[in-house]
């Protein structure tokens, strides 16, 4: 499959070298332009290439930058995509961690949704409930009993699938997570985020979130990172994300 990957940090790269290794054509870009990305894409075997490039003639397209570079790209950028092309968005909104501030979340409107009005078509949330650290090492064969799960929502059945059968090949269970409507259940201090659940705990996790309830938790982010000192460890930042996220 040719997938383009827009953005090559934590989660982006991360993705772009699974997804290389696994025999599909990655191309890689950023905001800065081709040549910022080649060494890393010659790193990996994919190909490095601006914006534009990432989007036009692939079958995929991830999008995993920050959500106010999303804002930022051209409107015509998407215009040649066929629709059967997944537009995937793994970005979240963090403002008490130095995000811009943008209102219409702030008064509620679901990430996702807000991320497809910006691009003017349709996208599939997907890799933002998962650690950087769990996606880059974490990952195992089909069938294994501790694989941890990601959720997918998205409007297009196809789509999600496709995206679905992506997250099963690079090591990991995937869990429906409903319509695009529904991915507020996966965003930031939700019970399904980022703590490394398996596929029938995320299910349960999902299902347990409680709308409008995350914003209020999010909040208390920066104080509660803050009492796991300066280095705190992977297993560290799951279980404060368990216990500040799992309903009582």
């Amino acid at each position: 499959m040719k997938i383009g990957v827009m953005g090559i940090g934590n989660i982006g790269g991360t993705l772009a070298r699974k997804l290389s290794a696994a025999g599909h054509q990655v191309r890689v870009a950023n905001s800065r332009g081709a040549e910022s990305v080649r060494p890393f894409a010659d790193e990996i075997g994919a190909e490095a290439v601006d914006t534009r490039g990432a989007v036009e003639g692939v079958e995929l397209v991830i999008l995993a930058i920050p959500l106010s570079a999303i804002a930022k790209l051209p409107k015509s950028l998407f215009e040649s995509i066929r629709k059967t092309v997944p537009v995937v968005s793994t970005s979240n909104y963090y403002p008490e961690l130095g995000d811009p501030r943008i209102p219409e979340m702030d008064a509620g409107q679901v990430e996702s949704l807000w991320v497809s009005q910006q691009l003017g078509l349709p996208v599939i949330k997907a890799f933002n409930n998962i650690l950087a650290y769990s996606l880059a090492e974490l990952g195992h064969p089909h069938g294994a009993e501790d694989r941890l799960a990601v959720a997918v929502a998205g409007d297009d059945v196809e789509q999600k699938r496709t995206v679905m059968g992506l997250v099963d090949e690079i090591g990991f269970d995937p869990v429906d997570g409903g319509t695009l409507e529904e991915s507020w259940r996966q965003q930031p201090s939700t019970p399904s985020y980022c703590c490394d659940w398996d596929a029938e705990t995320m299910r349960k996790a999902l299902a347990a979130a409680v709308e409008g309830e995350a914003p209020r938790k999010r909040a208390q982010l920066p104080e509660q990172f803050g009492s796991l000192g300066a280095s705190p460890t992977h297993n560290d930042i799951v279980a404060l994300n368990r216990s500040l996220n799992w309903p009582d």
